[in-house]
């Protein structure tokens, strides 16, 4: 077996398929990915703190497999992310990544934490009489979404489009596509880079309270400041949702919920650490680099298997156990480690705290109802198309 994120095993549970590959050839080279894959714990730890021999530029822009059509509908925009603080090294990657740390003091942080309790609490009063919903669709995004774009500063009235928009991003350039499908996603990604340009161009001339406005006097180039918010806008649209999807669906199988309050922090840690949205990051080897008796030669693209860390029996005993009170869950590498450590993993914890907190007491009986869980396909995240629950009491 090839590391295959188009297979439906691989993207719903690998974790046999990794830990093989962690004993036998924790240096794996995937035909199927064009890329080395690191999987033991150590060693994805080391090379996400190691950027003079794993290189970030140029490490997001995963687009090999778009076609020569699609490029040239694309244009100068197929690299899109080439100055996006998550994918350029240091001197540039220091100043980008300062001037985004502005936005995220412990002050502003807890501000969004009473912002995003009140959508939460807002979106069940209207769906809660329903006793019944599907998960994915009707509960896990809208909180996020919108707390995301009050934040960025996007008008309500254009939440939705961004929220489709910023979907066809993702599957653009993170998840494998046939010919024509890639085309319409160009043109959908096209119109939306349009859109996040003319909004940093109308916050340069009429200033406002939020994101966008405090990065256009941050000295940052145009372009710099269009592909920050572009990427921000997907971790609110689609990660920071798609991992409480996964944390949801686990604790329910677990059959701890609601989680008690003693429990919730660990329990998000561990949702995280066994369920992660983020499977891992490319690297560049800046070097050749030799490493359990392989050469991973320069210039070649390296996969840092956050998801097979999380699962490495040397530093998470009995790895497939879920335990809410894990004393190292938190070790998990899901924000990446090092000078690329996320800089809204602070935020983003709050806000699986805060929805699984307000969903608990609101909905204590919530249970599953579907069969067997689907996955969306990609090369680096993991989430669920669809998870089917009800909350009335039997």
């Amino acid at each position: 077996m090839d590391f295959d994120v188009t297979a439906a095993w691989h993207v719903a549970s690998p974790y046999a398929f990794l830990s093989r590959l962690r004993r036998e050839q924790p240096v794996f080279s995937s035909e199927h990915l064009g890329a080395y894959v690191l999987t033991r714990y150590a060693d994805v730890r080391a090379a996400y703190g190691d950027p003079r021999r794993f290189s970030s530029r140029g490490s997001l822009t995963i687009s090999r497999s778009l076609t020569e059509e699609t490029r040239a509908k694309l244009g100068e925009h197929g690299s899109f992310l080439s100055s996006f603080v998550a994918n350029v090294d240091p001197p540039d990657h220091t100043r980008l990544r300062r001037s985004v740390s502005r936005a995220f003091t412990p002050r502003a942080v807890a501000a969004l934490e009473r912002e995003f309790r009140r959508l939460n609490e807002e979106l069940l009063d209207r769906v809660e009489p329903r006793g019944e919903a599907d998960f994915v669709t009707d509960l896990g995004h809208e909180p996020s979404v919108r707390l995301t774009a009050r934040f960025i500063g996007v008008p309500a009235a254009d939440e939705a489009f961004v929220q489709a928009r910023v979907k066809d991003w993702f599957q653009l350039f993170l998840s494998p596509q046939p010919a024509e499908r890639q085309l319409e996603l160009a043109g959908s990604f096209l119109t939306y880079l349009d859109y996040v340009d003319r909004l940093v161009a109308r916050r340069r001339a009429e200033p406002r309270e939020d994101f966008v406005t405090l990065m256009t006097r941050s000295g940052l180039a145009h372009r710099e400041v269009v592909e920050l918010i572009s990427t921000i806008l997907l971790g609110g649209n689609d990660t920071v949702p798609n991992q409480l999807g996964n944390s949801v669906h686990r604790l329910l199988r677990e059959g701890l919920w609601p989680v008690p309050d003693a429990l919730l922090a660990g329990a998000v840690e561990e949702c995280m650490r066994i369920d992660g949205a983020s499977l891992g990051s490319f690297r560049y080897a800046a070097t050749d680099v030799e490493l359990h008796g392989v050469t991973i030669p320069r210039g070649s693209l390296v996969l840092l298997s956050s998801d097979s860390a999380g699962h490495d029996e040397s530093v998470f005993p009995d790895p497939e156990r879920f335990v809410p009170d894990r004393p190292n869950a938190d070790a998990h590498l899901v924000f990446g480690y090092g000078i690329h450590f996320c800089v809204g993993a602070a935020l983003g914890r709050l806000q699986l705290r805060t929805a699984l907190e307000v969903l608990g007491r609101r909905l204590p009986y919530l249970r599953l109802t579907g069969g067997a869980p689907s996955y969306r396909r990609s090369l680096v995240g993991r989430g669920l198309t669809s998870l089917p629950v009800a909350w009335t009491r039997t």
